[in-house]
């Protein structure tokens, strides 16, 4: 048994990873995730002791009427209570949770980045500079970027897991993602949705530099 959750915990870090966060929004759905299953693995322990319990004990002699009203109470324990405790405290921590992951307005506006997706690659534009790039995007470090996706074809999905949630990029419809990198590095991007025979391999590589890197990046490649 050891060996085996060491053996799933090794897809808990790499390049993908949502539960090695490298930014604000990652770092959000993370504490939601590890929030999640300390709960869940509670209620998981929580039931396996009750039906041992119920497995090893005597029995006890129950009129009809004790039987009725102890059927009762675990109906409504746990059909109604337990759920309702468990939709609430989740949505006690979604909301604000997601509430900070949204593209609201700043006292700045942040850089924009516009990224389309195809069969099966991802192009990328700056349009304050000009700037084209194909198959990487490159962001600066500690400030936030409003990532506007969208589809020239079929639906796709925008996810660097180590920065940010997903977000679907839809033909005719642009959304907006917010991304932030905590400090210079390179992450890995992929297409979430599946969208024909070359899916697999439509990846993205992502670097986040320091400002002044990152202007000279841009300047180095603006209308190309």
């Amino acid at each position: 048994m050891p060996i085996g959750i060491i053996f799933f915990l090794g897809g808990c870090s790499g390049p993908q990873s949502s539960l090695d966060p490298a930014g604000p929004s990652a770092l959000a759905i993370a504490g939601l995730w590890w929030g999640m299953f300390g709960f869940f693995t509670l209620v998981l322990t929580a039931v396996t002791a009750l039906w041992l319990y119920a497995m090893w004990r005597k029995p006890k002699p129950y009129t009809e009427g004790q039987t009725r009203r102890l059927y009762h109470q675990w109906i409504v324990g746990g059909g109604l209570i337990l759920p309702i405790i468990t939709i609430a405290v989740l949505i006690g921590f979604g909301i604000p949770l997601g509430y900070r992951m949204l593209p609201l307005p700043l006292e700045e506006p942040p850089l924009r980045i516009d990224v389309t997706g195809h069969q099966w690659w991802w192009e990328v534009r700056y349009p304050e500079s000009g700037a084209v790039a194909k198959n990487e995007l490159h962001l600066p470090a500690g400030v936030p970027v409003d990532i506007h996706v969208t589809s020239s074809d079929v639906i796709h999905s925008f996810w660097v897991p180590r920065l940010a949630g997903k977000i679907d990029m839809i033909p005719g419809h642009i959304n907006i993602l917010r991304i932030q990198a905590d400090a210079p590095g390179r992450f890995r991007g992929q297409c979430a949705e599946f969208c024909g025979k070359g899916h697999a391999r439509m990846a993205l590589a992502v670097e986040a530099h320091t400002p002044e890197a990152f202007r000279a990046w841009l300047e180095a490649h603006q209308h190309e």
